[in-house]
């Protein structure tokens, strides 16, 4: 059997942590900032993480 390829999509949106959590980016936060706080795009600064109902679908996306 050969091997399982990653989407190569995913593999660049989200990474694994040590934990087995899977960060992401926040979205929101690439143009139109003039109008948005400081504190808003502080906090969009910061990667989230995928919800748990999220995490089978991305993990098999990521061949993990």
């Amino acid at each position: 059997m050969p091997k399982m390829k990653s989407r190569r999509g995913a593999a660049k949106r989200f990474a694994l942590t040590k934990s087995g959590k899977i960060r992401r980016r926040k979205a929101y936060a690439s143009h139109i900032l003039t109008k948005k706080t400081r504190k808003r795009k502080r906090g969009l600064r910061q990667a989230g993480l995928i919800d748990a109902t999220e995490k089978t679908k991305v993990k098999r996306m990521l061949a993990c």
